[in-house]
């Protein structure tokens, strides 16, 4: 028995399972109230195998789709394993008590959020991860703004647009080596071509922040005697002195020296093992139960425990097992074809170098909110976007930035994908308990989304879009010819 081919959907069929399951998403965010998007994600991968079956695609097939997109991901799962770890053991071992207390008797409160801005950028570039500097540096810069009772979701704004401004433009960032790798560009080509519009959305970001953090501390007076009630209450607590910067020093050190994001983040995290034993009188069983299931302690100081009570592998099985999900909704989509149906119907409407420019930034943020994933909102639209780019004569460093600031940049904030369930879970943003106010983070997240609009306005006024040069048309018919060789040998 022979089994006809599979045929690809048409553009409205690969258009509903996406539809289907954002009202399914919806219904559970808006009408039960509950923002836990794991069900809806996992119906939608039903969704979509169901019409892929329906189109000749079998099981097997679309589980193939599913386990390489997630194996993908793997190496992210392990990040956030091990940034559960850290978080744990730098509260236990003192170094994010001493962080705050640094920040609070140190920075201006007026000051405060463009400095977590700067604070995060180079934290971030040095690491290579935002979410390592989310969990770690963003941790302790929530502390400090909860001090100056700045609102959370001030904070965490900065907190993001600073990590995730870093991670872009880093050399040792896992998505900053993959936008070049995919669309075929340099590295450092790629991060120099990314400063037109990046440069611009911080800066103009840093005035927003400087003019919120003066408007805001200028409407009342900053209680120094609850800042003082909280310094008092980590020296109480915590024996505070600079050696407990050598965890995060050493990190910092390790991610220069261009070492691998896993096994330095690793080292970061048996070094805060070792400075909690030394400094703090942590027994060994009891930093691995930090490291497991979280710090906790109780102070009497509601702020400190508010705080300080987090960490462990355990807080990010919510993010893992979202991650997980939604990578295999991104997986059987691309799979059966629905992904590559909208894209290619995207690029049959974009006939302006503007306008494919423009729709390579919203593929990539929309793969971001369907796929809840940056890398595959990196990888798909870097693989179908590149030949529209050289058939218009423009040089694909413009593709790979277009990719990095719809994957990496608008990652953050989308609540249900990788990194924007990161920055929930790390900041202890507590949307999952109600605190949706919250989530006015991600407008207040600007580089974020300053950097694509701006990328944007160049593309359709034609300033900072490099042509084909003639170097990089020769390679692309020196890899065209390369392929063709074997069809022809045939």
């Amino acid at each position: 028995m022979t089994t006809s081919p599979p045929r690809k959907p048409s553009f409205w069929l690969a258009c509903l399972p996406i539809v289907l399951t954002f009202v399914v998403l919806g219904v559970q965010l808006f009408y039960f109230g509950n923002f836990t998007p794991h069900i809806p994600l996992a119906i939608g991968v039903a969704i979509t195998a169901l019409i892929g079956w329906l189109r000749g695609y079998r099981w097997p097939e679309m589980e193939d789709g599913i386990m390489h997109v997630v194996r993908l991901g793997l190496q992210s799962v392990g990040i956030l394993i091990i940034v559960g770890m850290i978080v744990g053991i730098w509260i236990a071992s003192g170094t994010v008590p001493y962080l705050i207390k640094l920040g609070l008797s140190l920075i201006s409160p007026e000051l405060f959020l463009a400095a977590s801005v700067l604070i995060c950028a180079v934290v971030s570039v040095s690491l290579g991860t935002s979410w390592g500097t989310t969990g770690t540096v963003g941790l302790a810069l929530m502390g400090i703004g909860n001090g100056f009772d700045i609102p959370m979701y001030w904070t965490a704004g900065a907190v993001v647009s600073g990590a995730f401004f870093g991670d872009k433009m880093s050399p040792l960032s896992d998505t900053t080596n993959l936008a070049p790798a995919v669309t075929g560009v340099n590295l450092f080509d790629h991060i120099r071509n990314m400063l037109p519009t990046t440069v611009p959305a911080m800066l103009i970001s840093l005035v927003i922040y400087l003019f919120a953090g003066f408007s805001m501390i200028g409407d009342q007076a900053v209680d120094f005697g609850r800042i003082e009630n909280i310094i008092s209450g980590l020296d109480q607590h915590f024996n505070l002195s600079w050696p407990l910067l050598l965890p995060l020093g050493v990190t910092v050190l390790l991610a220069l020296k261009k070492m691998p994001a896993l096994p330095t983040l690793f080292a970061g995290a048996m070094l805060g093992l070792a400075t909690a034993m030394l400094t703090q009188d942590v027994g060994l069983q009891q930093a691995f139960n930090f490291m497991f299931s979280g710090y906790q302690i109780d102070t009497g100081v509601s702020e400190i425990d508010a705080l300080l009570n987090r960490g462990g592998i355990q807080s990010m099985t919510w993010v893992i097992t979202l991650m997980l999900v939604a990578l295999a909704f991104g997986g059987v989509l691309e799979r059966t074809g629905c992904l590559g149906v909208i894209m290619e119907k995207i690029l049959t409407r974009a006939k302006s170098f503007g306008a494919i420019q423009t729709s390579a930034i919203a593929t990539s943020a929309m793969t971001n909110v369907i796929g809840g994933d940056p890398y595959l909102s990196i990888a798909l639209p870097g693989r179908m976007f590149a030949p529209a780019y050289r058939a218009k004569g423009y040089s694909a460093l413009n593709l790979s930035r277009a990719v990095e600031e719809g994957g990496t940049l608008i990652s953050p904030l989308i609540p249900w994908n990788a990194g924007g369930a990161v920055v929930i879970t790390a900041l202890g943003l507590g949307i999952a308990e109600g605190q949706t106010e919250n989530l006015l983070y991600i407008p207040l997240a600007f580089a974020c989304w300053l950097s694509p609009l701006i990328g944007i306005i160049y593309a359709h006024l034609g300033w900072f879009s490099p042509k084909l040069s003639p170097e990089e048309a020769a390679r692309h018919q020196a890899e065209e010819a390369m392929l063709a060789k074997p069809a022809m040998a045939e």
